[in-house]
C-alpha cells in the first residue's frame, strides 16, 4: 500500500516541479469592450442581443481579462464615450477585444454600428447618429499583440428599408461591407460574410454568438483555427443558411485570446509545503533534503490534474484517493475522487476496479452507446434525477441536432426540461453553458472531457470541448 501511494504522490510531486522549472507564458494585458443594443427606440426591437452581450463579457471575464467594459442599449453620445474611454485602456494593452451585437448598416462601402436611439430617416444622417466601424479600429489600434472585433451585427436591417436617399447615387447594402484592416495584427469577424444577413436566432442567443462562446476562449487555439469551428458550427446550426466570415491577418505564431499556460495558480496559503515536503509528510520512511529551497508549489494546469486523475481514477484504496483530495481537492476531479471515496466507504457498495471494456465497443450497443466509467460525471444525484447516459463526442454535424441554446446558468436540469418540453428524446450539456436537444445520441462514441463545470452550478459537470453529457429525457 505505501509504495503505490508514493508512487502516485511522486507523480504529483513530478507534476508541481515540472511547473516549477518553467515560468508560465504569460497573456500580458487583455482588455474587451463588449456592446449589445437590443431595445431599440424607432424599430423593432432584437431579442437576443442583450442575451448576447452579457454572455460574452462573462466568458472573457472567466477567461481571465484585466478588463471587461459591458454596455446594453446605449445612445449614439454613450456609445461613443464608450469606445473614447476604451480607447485609452488600449493604450498598454497586449490584446483588445471588441464584441458589438445588434443592427449594423453598411452606406457607400463604410460599415456602421447603429445604437439604440438611432433613427436615420435618411442616409445623410448616419455619421451623427451610428458609429463607424473605423473609428472602432481606431480605438483599439495601440493595442501591442492582437487586435479582434466581432461583429454579430449583420442582421436584416430596417433602416435600409425606411431610410431616404439624399442622393441618387449613394449605395446602402444589405448586410455589411467587405472590410480589408489598415493596422497588422487586426482580425474583424462578421456573423455573415460580406453582403449577406446573419440570423438572430430562435434561442437565447445569436447562432454566431452561440459558436463563439463555445470556440473562442479556448486555451491555447489559434484565433484563425478557432474561428474556422465557429464558421463550421454556424453552417450547421443554421443549414448553411449562414456562413461567418474573418477580414485580416495575422503573422506564423499561434495567437489565441487565452494562452495554453494561462496562470490558473491561487496564492498559496500559509502552510503549504513544497511537492517534496508532500511526499515526505505522507511517507514518514522518507524525508525532503534540508538543502532544499521551499519554494512555494504552482498549482499544475488542468490538463496535467486530468493526467493524475486517470492514474487513479480506477483505484479501490481509500489512502490513495484521500492524498489526491489534499492535493488537487479544490478541482472538479477533486470532487470525484471525494465521490468515489464514499462510494468505497459505503457499506454494501461495490466499486469497479477497472474499467468496463464495452466502454471501448459502443457499437455493441447501438441504441444506448456506453460511455467510459472513467470520464467525469455529474454529481450522483443530478445524474439519478436526470438520467445520466455518459460522455459521448460532438462534431460540427451535431450529434444531438434537434435544438440548442446558451444559457448563462445551464445546469442538467434546465437542459432536460427544454428538452422534454420541445418533445425530444434526448439531452446533452457542452462547454459550461450549452445545451442540445435530439432522439438519437453517440453517433461518434464515447469521449473523455466531459469536465467542465456548470456556468448555473458548479457542482454539476455541463460536458467539455467538443463532448456532451447526456442525459435520457424521459
Amino acid at each position: 500500500m505505501r509504495a503505490i501511494l508514493r508512487s502516485l504522490l511522486m507523480l504529483f510531486a513530478v507534476l508541481s516541479a515540472a511547473q516549477l522549472s518553467t515560468t508560465a507564458a504569460q497573456a500580458g494585458k487583455r482588455v474587451a469592450l463588449v456592446l449589445g443594443i437590443s431595445a431599440y427606440q424607432h424599430v423593432a426591437k432584437l431579442p437576443n442581443p442583450s442575451n448576447d452581450a452579457g454572455a460574452m463579457a462573462d466568458l472573457l471575464r472567466k477567461s481571465g481579462f484585466d478588463v471587461v467594459e459591458t454596455k446594453r442599449d446605449v445612445g449614439i453620445a454613450d456609445l461613443r464615450r464608450a469606445v473614447g474611454d476604451f480607447s485609452d485602456k488600449a493604450q498598454d494593452a497586449d490584446i483588445a477585444v471588441v464584441f458589438f451585437a445588434g443592427h449594423g448598416i453598411e452606406v457607400d462601402g463604410t460599415n456602421y454600428l447603429v445604437p439604440a436611439d438611432a433613427r436615420l430617416a435618411r442616409d445623410f444622417d448616419i455619421e451623427d447618429e451610428a458609429l463607424s466601424l473605423d473609428r472602432l479600429l481606431k480605438a483599439i489600434e495601440p493595442a501591442k499583440r492582437l487586435r479582434l472585433v466581432m461583429l454579430d451585427a449583420c442582421r436584416d436591417n430596417p433602416f435600409a428599408k425606411t431610410m431616404k436617399r439624399t442622393v441618387a447615387s449613394r449605395s446602402v447594402g444589405r448586410g455589411l461591407a467587405k472590410v480589408e484592416p489598415v493596422v497588422s495584427d487586426t482580425l474583424i469577424a462578421f456573423a455573415a460574410k460580406a453582403g449577406s444577413v446573419a440570423l438572430d436566432g430562435d434561442s437565447s442567443n445569436s447562432p454566431f454568438t452561440t459558436a463563439l462562446l463555445e470556440h473562442i476562449a479556448t486555451p491555447g487555439v489559434d484565433l484563425r483555427i478557432a474561428f474556422g469551428r465557429v464558421r463550421d458550427s454556424v453552417l450547421s446550426s443554421t443549414s448553411r443558411k449562414q456562413e461567418p466570415y474573418v477580414y485580416g491577418s495575422l503573422g506564423g505564431n499561434t495567437v489565441a485570446i487565452v494562452d495554453a499556460n494561462a496562470a490558473t495558480a491561487k496564492a498559496p496559503s500559509a502552510d503549504s509545503k513544497p511537492a517534496e515536503a508532500q511526499v515526505a509528510a505522507a511517507d514518514p520512511g522518507t524525508a525532503a533534503s534540508p538543502r532544499a529551497p521551499a519554494t512555494p508549489a504552482v498549482s499544475p494546469s488542468s490538463g496535467e490534474i486530468a493526467e493524475a486523475w486517470r492514474a487513479v481514477s480506477t483505484t479501490t484504496s481509500p489512502a490513495v484517493l484521500e492524498a489526491f483530495v489534499r492535493r488537487f481537492g479544490d478541482s472538479i476531479y477533486g470532487d470525484l475522487a471525494r465521490a468515489r471515496l464514499q462510494d468505497l466507504k459505503a457499506p454494501d457498495t461495490k466499486v469497479a476496479s477497472k474499467p468496463d471494456e464495452r466502454s471501448l465497443h459502443p457499437a455493441q450497443k447501438a441504441a444506448e452507446p456506453v460511455a467510459s466509467p472513467s470520464v467525469p460525471t455529474p454529481s450522483t444525484a443530478a445524474a439519478a434525477a436526470a438520467g445520466y447516459l455518459g460522455c459521448f463526442k460532438d462534431q460540427g454535424k451535431r450529434d444531438l441536432d434537434g435544438h440548442t441554446f446558451y444559457d448563462g446558468k445551464m445546469t442538467a436540469q434546465l437542459c432536460v426540461s427544454t428538452c422534454r418540453d420541445k418533445g425530444f428524446s434526448y439531452a446533452a450539456t457542452q462547454y459550461a453553458g450549452h445545451c442540445f436537444c435530439g432522439n438519437k445520441y453517440g453517433a461518434s462514441g464515447p469521449a473523455t472531457n466531459c469536465d467542465t463545470k456548470c456556468t448555473g452550478n458548479r457542482d454539476e459537470i455541463c460536458g467539455g470541448t467538443w463532448a456532451n453529457s447526456v442525459y435520457k429525457v424521459n
